[in-house]
């Protein structure tokens, strides 16, 4: 008997998820904080050192500079800024939605040096002897405003003045705010608006603390100044050894164009998942929008930063959710295929595939968990996303795909109606026949996998031959990231031509030779140069370009030290995650299945290297994170596969001849490869999408993603196992029969047996 309450809550649960999602969709995204590369502005990474040049800073310094960075920014008005220490002499900052960036970069990269000058200019004093926050805006007795100054030492204040006081009148204590080499009292003084802050007589020695700085100024003249000199009263200086900035304009399309290449993807997930899986397909685009939604809503409750590689994040973790579903559904098809009812297939096909949709998760999560160490920037936000992905997609496509789905079963609404899961009446057996999942026939029983496996190997290790060579004659064509340098994108609603652009360069005495140019109406230039560009030099730019083309051009400048830093750490990286994911894939099935899965992967990694050398496509520091992402997600269908590989082999115990293992190895293929496509099918959908639709700041990512993922297709199914046999094999012959149980000990009346 159809249970009707079971069938009223599934709606009703469905009900729920979609009015809470359009209901406050529009309040969740208003709530997430987009990064500068949405919504323009720029990110400076300062590199601190002593003013004097001598030593190194202290942790307490940095902390006082970065207070010293955000009282200089909340002036500016800048929503949300992040300042960030990094190591032990770095400083991040990140301005986005910034109007005047010029202005900006000019006033933080400006240490405020506070000096105590005589009359020939001759330095008595510094910002360093003034107590930190000591200066304020106050009043005199006259009710003018003035600025005080809280000094470390009397003592020391009264040597100066009576110092100044001896030479009197031909000296005179003169202040100074950033005093620059060359300027003179005696020539300002004659000045209307002279460079120095001001000039007190000195009539008597000073024994005091306190210091009033008097001029005419207004309360908010006075105010600021106080609050300059606390922020400047540094002995330190900042240099900027990486920067990007990014137009409002170009942010903008970027958005657009990212939002619409995950509808697009998203809406072809939902069409195959439909068309292949009937009813539970339906049910995984449901969760899918849940998960999405869920995914917004913890960035907005986190008051994390999207930026565009966290939207590429977004989208690919909706196609990695899909893989959870596809699994688990295969499993139940499986069962049903046996003979089991539908109530039954569902419990165990839920139960069997568990296993596999957790180890995929973790190794995944593992390098999300690396990615976030050692990325910095967009690279961490895409980190935090990735791994938030992961959680939530866990939750929505194991528990609430496997809740909705439960309803409709447990309604008994779906008994005996296997067209509801995509299974044909004529593939089902009698329960009673003895036929289980390990032995139903597939539509590829007729290959077999390991009889070439020589030829497969071969053919892998020539690509591998092949790429090393192309890697050495062509290299890489390493981006600023990597390489240092400067790295402008000009945009415009025309047709840029390389003599209008060369022409502008120019005239600006800023030539190149480096220029590319991107989309197909070629409406964005990309300019390089080997240097960094001064701050002078990228305002220039900026202001030349932007009158002229009415779209602000995005510049990025990276130092030699940190581009070697940020490949070092890329690697290091990459290295990092291979060893954790030999180690875990170790521990849940074996170290032979661990070095063969890592090879594989590493083979995919390779693959894009060869891609971009042959292509010279540009690599930049989003190309690391696209590796390594193939890494942590294309294992996914190497643990598929091996976990029914081990289900196989505990079934037989042991291994006793090399045919057995081949046997193993052919049947687990078989009945994987289904789901192993279908699983990579869902996320190439989305990165096509990406390819196709995205943004063109993200378009190598998502290359390398896109050729990543296809290589890993065939690498898990004709590489992995195919290794796997071979380092089986070569154990069979020096060790003899394998046995494929674990052991365990247990007591039996006192006695411990295996």
């Amino acid at each position: 008997m159809v249970k009707k309450s079971k069938i009223v809550i599934f709606f009703l649960v469905v009900a729920i998820i979609f009015g809470a999602v359009f209901g406050t969709a529009k309040m969740v995204m208003q709530n997430i904080n987009l990064g500068l590369d949405l919504q323009g502005g720029f990110e400076v990474l300062y590199e601190v050192s002593p003013a004097d040049g001598e030593g190194t800073v202290s942790k307490q310094t940095m902390t006082d500079t970065v207070t010293a960075l955000d009282k200089r920014i909340n002036s500016l008005g800048v929503a949300e800024p992040s300042i960030q220490i990094e190591g032990s002499n770095r400083i991040r900052v990140q301005l986005a939605g910034v109007t005047d960036q010029a202005e900006a970069r000019k006033m933080l990269s400006t240490t405020a040096q506070l000096s105590f000058r005589d009359a020939n200019d001759k330095m008595m004093m510094n910002g360093s002897d003034l107590v930190a926050g000591g200066a304020k805006q106050a009043f005199d007795s006259t009710n003018k405003p003035i600025v005080t100054l809280k000094l470390k030492s009397a003592d020391k204040f009264a040597d100066v003045t009576k110092t100044i006081l001896a030479e009197a009148p031909d000296n005179q204590l003169v202040i100074w705010l950033d005093w620059k080499e060359g300027q003179k009292y005696k020539t300002e003084r004659e000045k209307k608006n002279p460079a120095y802050l001001s000039a007190p007589n000195v009539s008597s020695v000073l024994d005091t603390d306190k210091v009033e700085i008097s001029g005419n100024f207004t309360t908010e003249e006075a105010k600021d100044l106080a609050d300059l000199l606390n922020a400047g009263a540094l002995p330190v200086q900042m240099k900027e050894v990486y920067s990007t900035s990014v137009g409002a304009q170009f942010g903008q399309d970027a958005l657009q164009e990212t939002i619409l290449a995950g509808i697009i993807g998203v809406i072809a997930i939902f069409i195959f998942m439909m068309a292949v899986y009937r009813l539970p397909g339906v049910i995984a685009s449901i969760t899918l929008v849940a998960y999405t939604y869920l995914v917004l809503l913890i960035l907005s409750l986190l008051h994390a930063t999207l930026t565009l590689p966290g939207i590429a994040g977004l989208i690919l973790g909706i196609g990695m959710a899909v893989d959870a579903n596809v699994i688990t559904y295969e499993r139940i098809k499986e069962e049903i295929k046996v003979g089991r009812s539908t109530k039954a297939a569902f419990e165990v096909g839920g139960k069997e595939a568990f296993r596999a949709i957790l180890d995929g998760n973790l190794t995944t999560l593992i390098v999300a968990g690396v990615l976030f160490y050692f990325g910095t920037s967009s690279i961490k936000g895409f980190a935090t996303v990735l791994i938030i992905s992961i959680l939530v997609s866990f939750l929505t496509a194991v528990w609430g795909s496997r809740f909705l789905l439960g309803l409709l079963v447990k309604s008994n609404w779906l008994n005996n109606k296997p067209g509801f899961f995509a299974v044909r009446r004529k593939d089902i057996h009698n329960l009673h026949e003895g036929i289980n999942s390990f032995n139903l026939k597939t539509h590829f029983d007729r290959f077999d996998f390991v009889k070439h496996h020589r030829m497969f190997l071969s053919i892998f290790t020539g690509i591998v031959i092949i790429g090393i060579i192309v890697l050495s004659v062509f290299r890489l064509n390493l981006g600023i990231d990597f390489a240092s340098g400067t790295r402008a994108e000009i945009s415009a609603d025309k047709t840029l031509t390389e003599t209008q652009i060369k022409k502008d360069l120019n005239d600006i005495g800023m030539p190149s030779d480096d220029i590319v140019f991107q989309g197909a109406d070629s409406k964005t230039a990309v300019v390089s140069y080997k240097g960094t560009l001064s701050q002078d030099d990228v305002a220039k730019f900026k202001s030349y370009f932007e009158d002229k083309y009415k779209h602000e051009p995005s510049i990025s400048t990276v130092s030699p030290t940190v581009g070697k830093e940020l490949a070092k750490n890329g690697f290091l990286a990459l290295g990092v995650a291979s060893i954790l994911i030999v180690l875990y894939i170790a521990v849940r099935f074996e170290f032979y299945m661990g070095i063969a899965a890592i090879l594989s992967l590493l083979f995919d990694a390779f693959v894009i290297f060869i891609f971009f050398s042959v292509t010279r496509l540009e690599v930049d520091l989003t190309f690391i994170a696209a590796v390594l992402t193939v890494i942590g997600y294309s294992i996914n269908d190497t643990i598929v596969t091996a976990d029914r590989v081990r289900d196989i082999s505990m079934k037989m115990q042991r291994f006793k001849t090399q045919e057995e293992i081949a046997g193993a190895v052919n049947k687990a293929l078989r009945q994987t490869f289904t789901r192993s496509i279908n699983t990579i099918l869902t996320v190439i959908f989305t990165v096509l999408a990406l390819v196709l639709f995205g943004s063109e700041s993200i378009l190598n990512f998502s290359i390398a993603l896109l050729v990543g993922l296809v290589s890993s297709v065939f690498s898990s199914i004709f590489m992995a196992m195919q290794l796997w046999y071979v380092f089986k094999a070569r154990q069979l012959r020096k060790k003899g029969p394998i046995s494929t149980i674990k052991k365990k000990k247990q007591r039996n009346n006192g006695q411990p047996v295996i």
